[in-house]
C-alpha cells in the first residue's frame, strides 16, 4: 500500500492506494503546529475507520508547499510506518521536462499535476487547480511543463470581500440560481461564480491559443466540480488528480531505484 499526502496552504490531501486503485482518501486542514505524533494519531484513526491495516503500507510520496509541516511529517512517516518518504520537489525524477526559468521557485503539487495530467489525458494540457490559488499549470504536446499562471482562489477573495467591506456578508461560494442577484447574498454568489468562470474561461482560451487548439482543460481542487459544471472550456473534473500524480512519481522513483541496485 502506497500513502500519498498532498500538503496545500489550507488543506491536505491524503490517500492510500493498493496498486493503481485508490482505496481510501481524506482531505484535513493543513495544521503547521501539529506534531509527528499528532500526526502519527490522525494516521492511524483514519485508516481504523476505513478498516486499513497501517502495517500495510510500504512507501510514503509528499508534496507540500508548506515548510512548516515537512519535518513533522517526515519524522510520522518513519515512526509510524518506518519508511523514508519521497519528497516530491525541482530534483526528483518526474518524468516530464521542466521548462520554467528556475524550477525551485515551482510548486511541488505544480508539478504532481502535471505529470498526472500528461499521464492521463495527453498535451497540449492545462490543469486548474483550484486550491488557496488558482494554478493554471501549461504541458506542452511533448510532454513538458512549460509553466503557467497563478490567480488568487476563491476562499481569499471571500474572505477580503468579507473583511474589507462593513456591511456585506460572508457568504459560501456556490452555483447561483440566477444570474442577476435579487438580494445582496445572492449578489455576491452570483458575482463570485460567474467572475472566477469568467475568469476562468478566459484564461484558459488564451492559453490554448498558445499551446495549440486541442488542449484539455483539466479542474481539479476543492470547487473544481462547480466550474467544470457550467464552464465553456473545462470540461474534464478530476478529483484525484494530485493524488494519482503522486502515485505515478513514487512509482517512477521506485523503478528508477530498483535498476540502480
Amino acid at each position: 500500500m502506497l500513502l500519498a499526502l498532498d500538503v496545500g496552504n489550507t488543506n491536505i490531501t491524503i490517500g492510500a492506494f493498493k496498486g493503481e486503485e485508490l482505496i481510501g482518501q481524506w482531505r484535513l486542514r493543513t495544521i503547521r503546529e501539529q506534531t509527528p505524533d499528532e500526526w502519527g494519531i490522525l494516521m492511524r484513526n483514519l485508516f481504523s475507520l476505513s478498516e486499513l491495516n497501517l502495517s500495510e503500507v510500504k512507501g510514503v510520496v509528499i508534496s507540500s508547499v508548506v515548510p512548516a509541516v515537512d519535518q513533522p511529517l517526515n519524522t510520522m512517516a518513519e515512526r509510524y510506518f518506518n519508511r523514508q518518504p519521497l519528497y516530491v520537489t525541482h530534483s526528483t525524477d518526474i518524468g516530464i521536462k521542466v521548462l520554467y526559468d528556475n524550477p525551485r521557485e515551482v510548486g511541488a503539487d505544480r508539478l504532481v499535476n502535471s505529470v498526472a495530467a500528461w499521464e492521463r489525458y495527453g498535451g497540449p494540457a492545462i490543469v486548474v487547480d483550484l486550491g488557496t490559488t488558482i494554478n493554471f499549470d501549461c504541458i506542452t504536446a511533448n510532454g513538458e511543463f512549460a509553466g503557467g499562471l497563478i490567480s488568487p482562489g476563491i476562499g481569499m477573495s471571500i474572505g477580503g470581500l468579507f473583511a474589507r467591506t462593513a456591511r456585506l456578508p460572508m457568504v459560501d461560494f456556490r452555483e447561483p440560481e440566477k444570474l442577476i442577484g435579487s438580494n445582496t447574498v445572492g449578489s455576491i454568489q452570483s458575482g463570485l461564480y460567474f467572475g472566477f468562470l469568467g475568469l476562468i474561461d478566459g484564461i484558459v482560451d488564451r492559453v490554448s491559443q498558445e499551446l495549440g487548439p486541442d488542449t484539455k482543460a483539466i479542474a481539479t481542487g476543492g470547487q473544481g466540480h462547480m466550474i467544470a459544471r457550467s464552464s465553456r472550456t473545462v470540461k474534464i473534473y478530476d478529483e484525484h488528480l494530485t493524488l494519482h500524480g503522486l502515485r505515478l512519481i513514487w512509482r517512477r522513483n521506485q523503478k528508477t531505484t530498483q535498476q540502480g541496485a
